[in-house]
């Protein structure tokens, strides 16, 4: 198995980041690989101008890659922001304006993953308010995905890094997935599983993988610590995407890993790995 057995994805909104972003689609087609992912790549602008959407959309077109995975608008990210969803008032606003507009912009490229990202807790705001916020924007989020045949993918980050967002293990997302399912009966919500975060807040690896696969819609990948390329640090993990694997798992494994050249970075896959089988 190994390497050479997964599916694997760029995200273009952590790798090739020196270029322009309508120029890394193409960087990540002359790499080898053919399929990307991209956080909500308009930081500011949850409705960009049509311009805009058509300008990328062409852009991933000419460079024959398929677009796997986006977020929904999520905030500042990379940034203070850790997701719009939750949080009261403007933020929750630009979040529901943004789904039909992700959601279309997905549909129009064939892809079929759509993240949202849950958002930080608010000084002075009730918990349990954001929590009954998030689900009634998570609801509409998992009927806008299921408009365009899409998942809803749920996130877990770390809690090192992202103290104040509650979404910070693999059970309290798997919770918010089987919550957000209930509510809209449509079984579209699943478990977006980053081994990088995962290993941050110290949870056991194989046992998230055993217990989590069949939930799993996406998985992502960096290496811990210094969220490197594979080889970088310590995780073992070829051995973890081969368990994956064995566990039925059959979705895309995101790059999301820090590089300063994202070209020289990918020496830890075979270049005859990169394009998607």
């Amino acid at each position: 198995m190994g390497y050479s057995d997964q599916r694997f994805d760029v995200n273009l909104s952590i790798l090739f980041t020196e270029l322009p972003l309508l120029e890394r689609p193409a960087a990540a087609a002359k790499a080898g690989f053919t399929a990307v992912e991209l956080w909500w790549p308009w930081v500011d602008a949850p409705t960009p101008e049509q311009s805009e959407l058509d300008a990328l959309k062409k852009a991933i077109e000419d460079a024959g890659v398929q677009l796997v995975g986006l977020n929904f608008y999520a905030g500042q990210l990379p940034g203070p922001d850790r997701g719009a969803l939750s949080v009261p008032g403007e933020e929750s606003e630009k979040f529901r304006a943004n789904l039909s507009v992700a959601a279309d912009f997905a549909q129009s490229l064939g892809c079929t993953a759509l993240n949202a990202l849950y958002g930080n807790r608010v000084e002075g705001v009730d918990p349990a308010v954001q929590d009954e916020l998030a689900l009634e924007n998570l609801v509409l989020a998992a009927r806008e995905a299921d408009r365009v045949g899409a998942v809803l993918l749920i996130e877990a980050l770390n809690k090192p890094e992202s103290p104040l967002c509650p979404i910070v293990s693999a059970p309290k997302a798997i919770e918010i997935v089987d919550k957000v399912n209930a509510a809209t009966g449509l079984g579209n919500a699943k478990f977006l599983m980053d081994l990088y975060h995962l290993s941050m807040n110290g949870e056991d690896l194989p046992s998230v993988i055993e217990q989590y696969a069949a939930k799993t819609g996406h998985v992502q990948i960096a290496d811990n610590p210094g969220r490197g390329a594979p080889g970088t640090g310590s995780l073992p993990l070829e051995a973890l995407l081969d368990q994956l694997k064995k566990a039925g798992y059959e979705g895309w494994v995101g790059l999301e890993y820090k590089a300063a050249d994202a070209a020289a970075s990918f020496g830890w896959l075979p270049a005859e790995a990169r394009a998607a089988r």
